[in-house]
């Protein structure tokens, strides 16, 4: 495996390599955009008349509507002829960014993943520096925020705009019908949920004579977040869903991280009491996808950690209404312990993307600017609702304050022109989610994760550090190895998995972004 990734390595730095050297490439595409850009270098007039054209790259797995209302209504605005390269995998979207990279084949905007693809470009020289543009991305910067903004600076230097964050949607939700039936309240601390997890293990909560029940049910170590949380501790892997992610944060002024936290030994210890006590889906570790859902759909647990569109959606509610007309499940805030968190949340994700643009664009600074003045607009009130729901009176109605969306809404694709991304928490209300369970998500504590800003360094291999921490921590909630020998967990994935050079690099990265001291 570490093979197969060095040869990856090495086969993206030549094909990086390439792009520098083909920056002047014969494609189509290439020739077009240099014949404009020399005219421009030397002075003169853009030589285009009509529409601008512009190339957005992207990869997603939505199929393009056979009418793109927002293309029409942008292309006329703005005269553009925006055109968008969507390409469903991945994996095959960063091949085939790649060669054209290297043909000098460039699209005009590309969405990329995370500050590590951003890195990879930047340090060939292939993606424009915006920080001289500053002056003209006033409304980007105010809607995407301070975070987003530091997100896309590398080396000092800003070279892609990242997405506005979604928003935290993970607690733990509970059966409430069930609690009635045993009599028991809503548990507010983590005794108290351990005690109501062993009663719907033990007491036939569901009142079919059988003992076929438990207690708690989820997927993997996100399962325990919010008793981790209990105690301080933040996600204790980066090999969860992107709700929760991230482990390294700010506590006392000083940078942490979740398994060198001090907490961490008594939340492994805690959680075993839950594991000890039969009170766990026996499957926890090998749920994947949504099988802890349909779990919890069908009656077998009464507590789950997970999304809450899982339980407020139309279609979600059928599939547990069916089973069980009389089902009520509730959020619930994070047991009380030392500390009071559902996890961490990773303020700099780019849960959307990040946008970057070829160098190359410096020299067409007619292309630049319209593409400057549509991120604008899209990060106004006026703009930010249009991508994110439409014409008024086709794709939503207007009741009060909220956007009531429209059939046609669901059958046409907007989110690709949702540029700077969106106000995640009125989008979630208004396409229908409930509003106190949004608001109740978005309010809960969490730790304020940093990963996303940093850039993995050479040397660390993530995917097996990830590997082999998730392996070690589930032996130690499972009593596989004694809790006493987690100072040796740590040496070992200091060193033989490199984990201190990613929270060295981490230190010195964080530090020149000024998140921490």
């Amino acid at each position: 495996m570490q093979r197969k990734r060095a040869l990856g390595a090495a086969v993206s730095a030549v094909v990086m390599a390439s792009a520098v050297l083909a920056g002047c490439g014969s494609g189509s595409g290439s020739a077009d955009k240099n014949q404009q850009a020399a005219g421009n270098a030397a002075g003169g007039a853009p030589t285009k008349k009509g529409p601008i054209k512009l190339e957005m790259m992207l990869s997603t797995t939505s199929k393009l509507p056979e009418e793109d209302y927002i293309k029409k209504t942008f292309d006329q605005k703005f005269n553009t002829d925006i055109q968008l390269t969507v390409i469903p995998a991945v994996e095959e979207f960063n091949n085939r960014l790649n060669v054209r990279l290297a043909s000098g084949d460039y699209p005009d905007i590309m969405v990329l993943s995370d500050r590590n693809q951003v890195q990879q470009y930047a340090s060939k020289g292939l993606l424009l520096d915006l920080t001289p543009y500053k002056a003209k991305m006033q409304e980007i910067s105010k809607f995407i925020g301070e975070d987003n903004v530091n997100a896309g600076m590398i080396g000092g230097k800003l070279f892609a705009i990242s997405k506005k964050g979604g928003m935290p949607q993970s607690n733990y939700w509970i059966r409430k019908d069930w609690l009635d039936q045993l009599k028991l309240p809503v548990p507010t601390t983590t005794e108290e949920l351990l005690a109501v997890a062993k009663a719907f293990t033990e007491q036939d909560p569901d009142g079919n004579g059988k003992k076929d029940t438990f207690g708690l049910t989820g997927s993997k170590l996100n399962t325990f977040l919010p008793l981790f949380g209990a105690f301080g501790v933040g996600l204790p892997t980066g090999q969860l869903d992107p709700v929760a992610k991230g482990s390294l944060y700010v506590k006392g002024g000083a940078l942490v991280d979740s398994f060198h936290d001090a907490g961490m030994k008594e939340a492994l210890t805690y959680v075993k009491k839950f594991l000890d006590a039969g009170v766990v889906d026996p499957d926890v570790f090998a749920n994947t996808s949504n099988q802890h859902d349909k779990k919890a759909f069908q009656g077998k647990a009464g507590i789950i950690y997970t999304d809450f569109p899982r339980f407020t959606n139309e279609p979600q509610m059928k599939e547990w209404k069916d089973v069980n007309p009389k089902a009520e499940w509730i959020q619930l805030a994070p047991p009380k312990g030392q500390a009071q968190y559902a996890g961490a949340w990773d303020v700099s994700k780019p849960a959307f993307g990040m946008l970057a643009f070829p160098k190359v664009i410096e020299k067409d600074i007619d292309k630049l600017d319209k593409i400057l003045e549509i991120l604008n607009y899209t990060s106004t009130k006026e703009g930010s609702e249009l991508v994110a729901f439409g014409e008024k009176g086709r794709h939503y109605n207007l009741e009060g304050n909220k956007f009531i969306t429209t059939p046609l809404r669901a059958k046409e694709m907007f989110w690709p022109y949702q540029l700077t991304g969106r106000d995640e928490m009125q989008y979630l209300i208004n396409v229908g989610y409930p509003e106190a369970e949004v608001k109740k998500s978005n309010e809960t504590p969490r730790l304020k994760a940093l990963n996303g800003y940093v850039i993995l360094p050479d040397g660390y291999a993530s995917t097996d550090a990830e590997r082999y921490i998730e392996e070690e921590l589930a032996k130690f909630i499972y009593g596989k190895r004694p809790i006493d020998e987690y100072d040796a967990f740590l040496k070992t994935l200091d060193t033989t998995f490199k984990y201190k050079v990613y929270l060295d690099s981490a230190a010195k990265q964080l530090g020149e972004l000024g998140l921490v001291k």
